[in-house]
Formats: C-alpha cells, structure tokens, sequence
C-alpha cells in the first residue's frame, strides 16, 4: 500500500533501525554518571550532537535535544522572548507557520505581549519586504518557517534573515519540513526541528540556538542539555534520529532529484485528468518531494477515505479532517480551495510505478465522490434567467453550498448575481476561490440573520 504522507511523519530510515537498535544495548545509563557505563552513554550522546551539529551547521554546543519539535519550537519562543524582554514583548510570525508557532503566539499574546502575522501571496510565500516592514523597535523576536507543511512552497529565508541583522532581531527557523533534504540557508540566530520528519524516530526534536542570542529557558531545569531541555535523554532514540539525519542528507541530492520529476509529473497530469482542479504552492520554490491540489465540489474527508480504500495513504488541508471543522490557517491564508484538498508527500524510495497507479484511480474516485454529493456536470444559461437568486445552504457543511452556487450560477445572466447563505465557516474562504477558479466575481460578504450572505456576480 503506497505511502504518500511522509511529510506527516516519514518512514523509519533502516540506518535508523539500526543505530536505535545498537544503541538500546549501548546507551542505557545515566550519561551523567563517572562510571563505565555512564561514560559509554555519554559518548554515544557526544557523538551524536556532534552529528545533528553538522547537519544543522551549528556548533554542538550550541543544540540541544528534546521530547520532539513541538517543544523545541516552544522552548524557543518562550526562551527568546524571556531572554530579550528589555527590548519588548513584540513577535513576528509568518500566517502559514506551523500551529506550534501559532499556538505559542497566541499563549505569548493571552500574557500580555503582542504579535503579527505576515501574510502570503496565493503561492503561500511571504514577501521579504513585507516581512521587513513588520519588525518594530520593540520586536523581540521573529519566526520563519524554511517550507509549508501544507503545501510545500520554500520561503524566503535567507532575504528575511538579513533585514532581521539588520534590525537587530533574532530569527527562529522551523525547519521540520526541510532539514532532511539540506541546511538551512545562513543567518538564522534559532533553530527548530523534528526528527521524525526525516525518518528518524518519534519523540526527538531539535533545538540550536546561537552563541550569543538572549536565551532565557522558562519552566524548571535541571543540569542536563545546558538547563534547556529537562529530563533523562533518550539517548538510544536520540542517536537513530542523528544517524538517520546523516544517512538521508547523503541521499538528499539524487533522492531529490528523483521525487521531484514525480511530483512534477503529478502537477501536470492531475488538471489534465480531473476537471475543476488547482495545483497549489510555489510551482519551483518548494520542496521536492510535496504537492498539494484542491477538487471542486468535493468532500475531504470522503476523499481521503475513498483514496485509503483505494490502498493510498495521503494527507489533507481540509476542514473536514480537523476536529474543529474549520479551515486550514494554511490555505485561508493563501486564499485558496479549504475543501478537496490532497496533500501528496513521497518518502524517500517512492517508485514511478505507485505515482502512475495513483493518477490512474485519482480521476475515478473524484468523480465518483463528486456524483455522491450531486456536483454539477457543467454550467449552461438557463432561457428565463432571473437577475439574481438566493440560495439558502444554512446548515448545510462545505462542499454543498459551493456546489449549490455553481448549479445556480447559470439561472442568471450575465451581470446577475447570486447570493448564498451560509453559517459554515469554511464557505468565507470557498466561495471567494471558487470564483477565482471560475472566473466568476466575488462581490463580498453581507450580514444575515444566521450565518453570513455570500454575493457572487457572474462574468461569463
């Protein structure tokens, strides 16, 4: 069964499996004890800090290792901002940053301090500029992914990191996403990563902060990874994530080369063979082994099941695999499609042989998914059109009142209008992209008794 979500979590590497394997039998004393048991626990530790140093482009005293990369990310942030707090409680963040950002944004903000997010193009990249523009006198610190998790466009970093210098601001850098196929560009001041990601194990996370940044740890310590990560490392799975992330930056140049003519393959087949789809993301900047594309008219959820039973494990953006029913903070951000979205991420060893099965059922599950739901066939003008309508999809969950306008949409005429209800909330993001993908105008949103009226004119 093919496994196409490795930007979730990727496959155990097999140097992984064996390094964790060996170092279960090697490294299972306190590495703070002086006796020989110890002292062969805290070599393994050494050397693989020394490891994950290289690869990150850091000095080893410099990272420390924690319980995963959520809690590197949160340490960061939090020993960032304890640590600059003369200079002012002020955080810059990107709108597509990953939700432990957001998260530790929000927590930073309910304490009193204030924080910004710099928006995206519909690529999903921020603008170096606007980045720029966004740091203040009293910015302590400001965070940059490397690339999306969603949709896999790169960011500009390296620009970023420069104005950052030069304002005298310390950059963070979640690098999840991108370590395992490369450093990270230079100028960054924190680092943050996880090693499952790169097919290292679970439960390891990353955290480098430079010689010289303000560093403040919150929360109790003890004497271990310098007072920034508390508690008895887990020195067996801590080597498996540092071989792991050797081993798989020694393949990253041909690997990459190899996934990222799959995943091109993908963007140009996928329009081609299902009608009434956007490919997002950055088309050159991103990584190579992620895509991502949006389905009118189409249930995630369902979707994402159908592909399942079809023996294709993907992800997805879409609200309907949140627990909370609402949008990805990802594609509102970058104004597309929040429903029908299907996130592709090869693992490293992917055969052309699974990608060519994969766009060989893609198109029947679609439509047969889109049948389901009673998604319109086509648009044509109707002979007695009214000038506008209303259509009621109050309590009614995306996709249906997208695929209510559209059957609609051709009752009125050119220059008509039609308005829908809606107390869903992902129809505030679909509606405006289902005109942008129809080249229909969204006119904008109008108070109603429940929900929201949507106002759509139709331009062709």
């Amino acid at each position: 069964m093919p496994y196409f979500d490795a930007a979730s979590s990727a496959p155990l590497h097999p140097v992984a499996r064996q390094a964790l394997l060996a170092a279960l039998d090697e490294g299972w004393a306190d590495p703070a004890r002086l006796y020989r048991e110890g002292r062969r626990a805290q070599l393994l530790l050494d050397a693989a800090r020394e490891a994950a140093a290289e690869a990150v482009g850091c000095r080893p005293d410099e990272l420390t290792f924690t319980s995963s990369g959520t809690r590197a990310v949160h340490s960061a942030i939090s020993g960032a901002l304890a640590g600059r707090r003369r200079v002012g409680r002020h955080l810059v963040v990107s709108a597509v940053e990953h939700s432990s950002v957001l998260h530790a944004a929000a927590t930073h903000e309910a304490q009193g301090g204030t924080f910004a997010e710099v928006p995206v193009d519909r690529a999903g990249a921020v603008s170096a500029a606007a980045y720029g523009e966004a740091l203040r006198e009293d910015t302590a610190l400001a965070c940059l992914q490397s690339a999306n998790h969603e949709v896999g466009t790169e960011q500009p970093v390296a620009e970023v990191a420069e104005l950052c210098r030069a304002s005298g601001v310390p950059l963070l850098v979640d690098a999840a996403q991108s370590l395992g196929w490369g450093p990270v560009p230079a100028g960054w001041s924190l680092l943050a990563a996880s090693a499952h990601k790169w097919g290292g194990p679970s439960g390891v996370g990353l955290l480098a902060v430079r010689k010289g940044v303000r560093f403040a740890p919150q929360g109790p310590s003890d004497e271990r990874e310098s007072g920034r990560a508390a508690g008895f490392e887990n020195i067996p799975a801590v080597v498996a994530a540092a071989a792991s992330l050797r081993a798989v930056r020694a393949e990253a140049a041909a690997e990459s080369v190899r996934l990222r003519a799959l995943v091109d393959l993908i963007r140009a087949r996928v329009p081609e063979l299902v009608p009434d789809v956007e490919v997002v993301g950055d088309p050159v900047r991103r990584l190579p082994h992620l895509v991502t594309f949006s389905c009118l008219y189409v249930d995630g959820e369902t979707l994402l099941h159908e592909l399942d039973r079809a023996e294709f494990s993907v992800s997805s953006g879409s609200s309907c695999t949140s627990s909370t029913l609402t949008p990805s903070h990802v594609l509102r951000a970058m104004g597309v499609l929040s429903e029908g979205n299907i996130r592709v991420s090869l693992p490293a060893g992917t055969t052309a042989e699974d990608v060519d099965r994969f766009l060989r059922v893609l198109p029947g599950v679609v439509s047969e998914v889109r049948e389901k739901l009673g998604a319109p066939v086509s648009v044509a003008p109707s002979p007695t059109a009214a000038t506008s309508l209303v259509v009621d999809s109050l309590g009614k969950r995306c996709p249906i009142p997208v695929i209510e306008l559209a059957k609609v949409i051709g009752d009125v005429p050119v220059g008509g209008t039609v308005t829908v209800l809606s107390d869903d909330e992902a129809a505030r993001l679909d509606i405006p992209a289902w005109c942008v993908m129809r080249e229909q105008e969204y006119v904008g949103e109008e108070p109603a008794d429940r929900g929201s009226a949507y106002v759509v004119r139709r331009l062709s």
